[in-house]
């Protein structure tokens, strides 16, 4: 996939949130450039990755091609708790399939965010891993996961096929204390989260 690609799959996650954003475990940055095309000169995005070496590059790039995000980088592991400000949403893209227990950790994931805030996840379309993806999960098994760890209104953004892993998804869920907190902050969501709890 190319820039445009990873900008098409988390667009829909991303429009019409707040500006603050983090990338768990973010590698090569392909998902840091596509959320601060999407957030704009406004954004501020926590990149989370243990290679040092990929940080460094991204760094960088961001500086060549986004030199007005803030971009603030955090070597560390996405799997622990980790001190972050309070964020309006966070990308894991191909990076919860290294985890075993995925409820855990997006139990963490979701202490990080705002009420209201988003989850999204880019993954392989399947519930079969293999050496180099050990632990995807389909949509259907992400519906489950996020409710698991406190989620509501997960729902699928885009796909990619291919033949490798049933091709890629992304989707999103949030973090809902309250439906009058979802209501006011993402009211194009709402009605969606209503259908679901009805």
């Amino acid at each position: 996939m190319i820039h445009a690609d990873h900008v098409d799959l988390i667009r829909d996650g991303v429009s019409g949130s707040g500006s603050v954003w983090a990338d768990f475990g973010s590698g090569s940055g392909a998902f840091t450039f596509a959320l601060a095309d999407l957030l704009g000169t406004d954004g501020h995005i926590y990149s989370v990755d243990q290679n040092s070496g990929a940080l460094r590059d991204q760094a960088v790039a961001m500086r060549r091609q986004f030199p007005e995000t803030q971009l603030h980088q955090i070597h560390g592991d996405f799997t622990q708790r980790i001190r972050l400000p309070p964020l309006d949403g966070v990308v894991a893209a191909n990076a919860l399939h290294f985890v075993r227990d995925q409820v855990a950790v997006l139990k963490l994931v979701r202490e990080t965010l705002k009420p209201g805030g988003r989850l999204v996840v880019v993954e392989y379309n399947t519930d079969r891993g293999n050496q180099w993806v050990p632990n995807p999960f389909s949509f259907t098994t992400f519906v489950l996961l996020a409710e698991g760890a406190g989620f509501e209104g997960a729902r699928q953004l885009s796909s990619r096929p291919g033949t490798f892993l049933d091709g890629m998804y992304a989707a999103v869920a949030f973090r809902v204390d309250s439906q009058t907190a979802i209501q006011a902050t993402y009211p194009n969501n709402f009605q969606h989260l209503s259908e679901i709890n009805h």
